[in-house]
C-alpha cells in the first residue's frame, strides 16, 4: 500500500535500487488510485473509527474473538459496500491553511 507521493513511483525505486532487484520488486506490485485529496492512511482511520464504534464498544475476551469480530465487521462491510464519504474539500483545505499559515496568500 502506498500513497500519492511523488517519492513512491517506480523511478524512485530505481533510484535506490540496483536495476534487476527495482524490476523484480516491481513486478510483484500492483497499483491502486487513491485520491490526491485524501490518502490511503485517512481512509484506514476513518474505517477503524467506524469499526471501533460498530463492534469493539464492549470487552473482547480474547484474540479469537477479536479476529472473529473485525472479519465479520469486515464481511458485512464487503456485501453493503460501504464506501468512505472523504467530505475535506478545497475550501476546507485553503481554510485551514489560512488559519495554520495567515502569511500566505
Amino acid at each position: 500500500m502506498q500513497d500519492n507521493l511523488n517519492t513512491l513511483s517506480p523511478a524512485a525505486l530505481y533510484e535506490d535500487l540496483e536495476p534487476t532487484d527495482a524490476k523484480r520488486v516491481l513486478d510483484h506490485l500492483e497499483s491502486r488510485h487513491t485520491p490526491i485529496h485524501g490518502s490511503w492512511l485517512n481512509r484506514v482511520e476513518i474505517e477503524i473509527g467506524i469499526l471501533s464504534k460498530q463492534r469493539l464498544g464492549d470487552r473482547i475476551s480474547d484474540e479469537s474473538a477479536l479476529r472473529r469480530e473485525i472479519a465479520a465487521w469486515g464481511t458485512s462491510r464487503n456485501e453493503r459496500r460501504a464506501i468512505v464519504d472523504w467530505r475535506f474539500t478545497s475550501s476546507d483545505s485553503r481554510t485551514k491553511s489560512q488559519r495554520l499559515c495567515p502569511n500566505v496568500p
